[in-house]
């Protein structure tokens, strides 16, 4: 499996850049190579190479093939550094997302890598939900729901239909947020290859 090669431009998806273009390229190729390890039953240099990477982010590594999803998998909170972050969640992505089989040897070098670094949550109101630019999450009793900012504007919700979904990912009825269920919202850099 090749990674993506080194002109593949990452497409840039949110408004602000935190990370410059080499450190996105870093990323997405750890994501391939990640898949790829786990396919051959060896490991990845976990080792940041520098400290921007270094830092805990929680983020998401979502897989498409063929134009459609092929897994996804996140954190919303730092646990270890955004590279170790990247590496775990392609690999759990690829092989672990319960909505889909393993990724197989011969899908792999077709997956096209997407990645969502997400900021820290912060409270919202319903009334100040942005589509495209938050992330919601939605928590209630013990069940939370999350979904990133691109998904409103990919399936073409309105704001109300955001907060429905977001509240049926968690299990939730699509009122909840309506009827006490904490609303916390993140932005997120999102980039990917063409």
């Amino acid at each position: 499996m090749s990674p993506p090669s080194e002109n593949a431009v990452p497409r840039v998806v949110s408004e602000a850049a935190e990370y410059s273009p080499h450190e996105r390229q870093l990323l997405l190729r750890l994501a391939h190579e990640a898949i790829e390890a786990a396919l051959q039953g060896r490991s990845v240099d976990l080792n940041p190479p520098n400290e921007h990477l270094a830092e805990g982010r929680g983020a998401f590594t979502t897989l498409h093939l063929n134009g459609k999803l092929r897994g996804c998998i996140g954190y919303v909170f730092p646990t270890q550094s955004l590279y170790c972050t990247v590496a775990e969640t392609a690999r759990s992505a690829a092989f672990d997302d319960p909505r889909f089989n393993p990724v197989k040897a011969d899908e792999a070098p077709a997956l096209k890598i997407e990645i969502s670094v997400l900021s820290p949550l912060r409270p919202i109101k319903p009334e100040e939900v942005v589509l495209g630019r938050h992330g919601l999450v939605v928590t209630y009793g013990g069940r939370r729901g999350l979904l990133l900012p691109q998904v409103p504007i990919e399936w073409e919700w309105d704001r109300t239909t955001f907060l429905e979904q977001t509240c049926l990912k968690a299990g939730l009825p699509p009122d909840a947020w309506l009827r006490g269920a904490e609303l916390h919202a993140f932005s997120a850099e999102i980039f990917s290859e063409e």
